[in-house]
């Protein structure tokens, strides 16, 4: 697969989307914005993605980004178009999740507030920065040798989780945060048909990720736990869900668009 265009990455100081931004520089893009709270981890994404360019005309730049300002999304969109021209792909990925499973009685609100501001906030006021955007962007064909795929200004892929369209317990902040996330790209979606912009999600079960990591540390045996649960006896790799992320932002996904793409190895249909 080769894409051409520009991308956006939001989230990708580390694991899916660190994966995410790396395998948009080994597919071909031209240009590459890299985004995270964390500003030397994106400043070390951006130069892994250097590292794994195909592209001999290949741009990249970390910056720092707090998708919960609204003032923060939009400054970091304008720099996109002002550095690159355009948005042709844009990944949305940042999350987080409380520091420990609670129950729904004992969760405190300032935290729960957190995880929304993030979460469910950050996804909308990335999709309304970047809908704006693309839909003032020239279209361009989705495939020049196939016509009947249409033109598109611009594919937005939002990173869901299998809590998008299932609750665990102890864990009502982040699983009702990512049914909004899910409902927000089913919108934006409606929304953007009559624009040419594409939005679907994908919904990763258990994903060997940093975030993961700290949830296993912070509860004894919760690894054990979680490989106990996964029909394929293992989580999944990051790249193996930013290999997800990539095909729904490709034109090979051109007629798909407001979908969740389960990348869960059989768990939401384990019974």
């Amino acid at each position: 697969m080769t894409m051409n265009g520009n991308a956006f990455v939001i989230g990708a100081g580390n694991g899916i989307c660190r994966a995410t931004a790396i395998a948009f520089a080994k597919e071909g893009v031209k240009g590459l914005l890299v985004a995270d709270l964390d500003l030397d981890a994106a400043l070390r994404t951006a130069e892994e993605c250097k590292a794994a360019a195909q592209n001999p005309d290949f741009v990249v730049k970390g910056i720092q980004l707090d998708v919960s300002l609204p003032e923060a999304v939009k400054d970091a969109t304008s720099l996109m178009v002002e550095t690159f021209g355009r948005i042709d792909y844009c990944v949305n990925g940042a999350g987080i999740t409380s520091a420990s499973p609670t129950h729904i009685s004992k969760i405190d609100f300032k935290q729960f507030q957190k995880v929304y501001d993030v979460n469910v906030n950050g996804t909308f006021l990335v999709l309304n920065a970047v809908s704006d955007v693309m839909a003032t962007q020239e279209p361009r064909p989705n495939d020049e040798t196939q016509p009947g795929r249409g033109t598109s200004r611009g594919s937005i892929v939002n990173v869901a989780s299998i809590t998008s369209t299932a609750a665990l317990p102890r864990t009502a902040s982040y699983t009702s945060s990512k049914h909004a996330v899910l409902g927000l790209t089913r919108a934006a979606a409606i929304d953007n048909l009559e624009n040419g912009i594409r939005v679907n999600c994908v919904c990763p079960s258990w994903v060997d990720t940093p975030m993961t990591q700290r949830a296993c540390d912070n509860t004894p045996g919760f690894d054990r736990l979680v490989k106990s649960q996964l029909p394929m006896g293992r989580m999944a790799m990051s790249e193996e869900i930013a290999d997800s992320i990539i095909f729904l932002a490709s034109s090979k996904a051109s007629f798909i668009t407001g979908s969740s793409l389960m990348v869960d190895g059989a768990l939401s249909i384990r019974i």
